[in-house]
């Protein structure tokens, strides 16, 4: 560990590494935490109260860290603008706070949701790690030898039943999709951090398998489009909690953040059925 950082908002590691928003974090045993993100690697450990060792140097911190934690907003401070709006998304917010909503990499996360539906979150790691350790370039830390997550470009050639051996299931032909449409850029990732939010959802569902849980999903941890609110099993469940009225509309360009914190709540708060 190189830095020692002073983190000042909420910011929670075991509550993100759950949160299902991301499925490469590792906790290494000695409350380290790795992260991932492109050819980046993040070893972080909080040393005391707001303290916290990282691996990084200050300036790659500041470039690709600050970004990927979206230390860009204050988290206590939208948190400060919910309450008392809806008596359940206190509860949420009171037992998720800490959570963050990490800018993932695009293609990681689009792929990562397409493999996700019908899935639990083990069996979701297990296969993005899978795909990692087949195709992905590999990265020698001080910690361990790992393999990235794999482009769009390192795919093309695997075939269906290389794929499918990842644990892909029924999802198979809709990464081998994925894989064709991006890496012939039709659509450009990298272009569609232009595009409205509505425009961003349209495109991405062109490509086979991604609907609109996906597709919102990529929008919200791939592109940071804070408004997005992925509707699943889980978020449709803490809506008929609500009396069957969605409480989002509530939280404007906050709602993808409060989904998080709803998220949370309902498969890790107490008393309540564990998906993972």
């Amino acid at each position: 560990m190189a830095e020692l950082l002073e983190i000042k908002d909420d910011f929670d590691l075991e509550k993100i590494a759950r949160s299902g928003q991301c499925f490469r974090v590792r906790n290494l045993g000695d409350e380290t935490w790795r992260f991932v993100t492109r050819e980046h690697v993040l070893y972080i450990k909080e040393t005391e109260n707001r303290r916290f060792s990282v691996s990084c140097t200050s300036e790659e911190w500041n470039r690709v860290w600050s970004r990927y934690f979206d230390f860009g907003r204050s988290y206590a401070e939208i948190v400060k603008r919910a309450a008392g709006l809806h008596p359940f998304i206190d509860e949420a917010m009171d037992f998720s706070r800490g959570l963050r909503v990490l800018r993932q990499d695009p293609w990681e996360t689009l792929v990562s949701f397409i493999i996700s539906q019908r899935k639990t979150i083990p069996a979701i790691m297990k296969s993005v790690e899978a795909m990692a350790g087949r195709y992905g370039t590999p990265v020698e830390t001080e910690y361990e030898t790992l393999r990235l997550f794999p482009s769009s470009e390192a795919l093309v050639l695997a075939s269906a039943e290389d794929l499918a051996a990842c644990g892909l299931g029924y999802r198979t032909p809709y990464v081998m999709d994925a894989v064709q449409k991006v890496a012939s850029g039709k659509p450009d990732l990298n272009e569609l951090e232009k595009n409205s939010d509505d425009e961003l959802l349209s495109a991405l569902m062109t490509i086979r398998g991604v609907g609109i849980k996906v597709a919102r999903c990529t929008a919200l941890f791939g592109y940071g489009r804070m408004a997005s609110v992925p509707i699943d099993v889980w978020i449709s469940r803490a809506i008929e909690e609500c009396g069957g009225e969605s409480p989002f509309g509530l939280f404007g360009e906050d709602a993808g953040i409060i989904q998080q914190y709803v998220f949370n709540y309902m498969i890790h708060g107490k008393d309540r059925n564990k998906a993972d």
